[in-house]
């Protein structure tokens, strides 16, 4: 199966579990001139921009969250939040996606 094809499943997953664990999905695959945000989700009036991560192990998955990644993410999340003018609370979280199952990694910082 080809990684693009695999991520798409990893994120419909994602937001299956999401959903499950009380979040509303806003958006998903935003692009700009920075990068991309996977999902876009929201819980108790917090913004959660989730960066999803696929593999066969946790530590296979985990471990392609690098610290130019996470940079890369919050120049996209400061210009997506400047463009749709908000300004409320949010995190930068992670899902794990592996044989193993998901999990859900909230407020990751650099």
């Amino acid at each position: 199966m080809h990684t693009k094809a695999r991520g798409n499943i990893a994120e419909d997953r994602g937001c299956d579990y999401l959903r499950s664990s009380g979040c509303r999905i806003i958006d998903r695959n935003i692009y700009n001139r920075f990068g991309e945000i996977d999902i876009i989700a929201l819980k108790e009036n917090v913004l959660h921009f989730v960066e999803v991560k696929s593999g066969t192990t946790y530590e296979s998955a985990v471990n392609n969250i690098t610290r130019s990644k996470l940079q890369k993410l919050n120049r996209t999340i400061q210009t997506y939040l400047q463009q749709k003018k908000l300004n409320g609370d949010y995190c930068i979280d992670a899902l794990i996606v592996s044989d193993e199952g998901i999990e859900w990694i909230e407020n990751i910082t650099l």
